[in-house]
C-alpha cells in the first residue's frame, strides 16, 4: 500500500519580506491580512482548496519562481487583467488565447491567472 496521497497540501512561495508579501497577496485576493505570522517567517493564505504559504526562510534570488507553478482562477479574465493593471502590478503577458495571463509579485515570482 502506497502511503503517499495524490493530493497537494500546500504551495510554498519564497518571499523576501513575509509581512509585506502577506499584505500584498491579501490585498490582491481581497482577504484580511490579520492572520498570525508563524515562526517569524511563514504566513498561510487561506484559500478555497490548496492553501498558499509565504515563506521568507526559503527566499533567495535563485528560488524566485521563474515560471508559474499554479494559477489563480477567475470567472472573468478581462476584468481580472484590468484589475491587475489598475493596481499597478507588473503584468508579464497580455491575455493569451482569451484564457490566461502572467504577472509578478513583489519579489519577481511569476504567477498566473486563468479563466476556469
Amino acid at each position: 500500500m502506497n502511503p503517499i496521497s495524490n493530493q497537494v497540501g500546500t504551495i510554498f512561495i519564497p518571499v523576501s519580506n513575509v509581512e509585506k508579501s502577506r499584505d500584498w497577496y491579501c490585498d490582491l485576493l481581497g482577504l484580511p491580512s490579520d492572520g498570525e505570522i508563524l515562526f517569524g517567517h511563514l504566513y498561510v493564505i487561506p484559500m478555497n482548496g490548496v492553501d498558499i504559504v509565504l515563506d521568507s526562510k526559503i527566499f533567495s534570488k535563485d528560488n524566485i519562481l521563474s515560471t508559474p507553478l499554479f494559477h489563480f482562477n477567475t470567472n472573468n479574465i478581462e476584468q481580472s487583467y484590468t484589475y491587475m493593471k489598475n493596481k499597478g502590478i507588473e503584468l508579464t503577458t497580455e491575455i493569451e488565447h482569451g484564457h490566461w495571463f502572467n504577472f509578478k509579485d513583489l519579489d519577481g515570482n511569476h504567477l498566473m491567472i486563468c479563466a476556469c
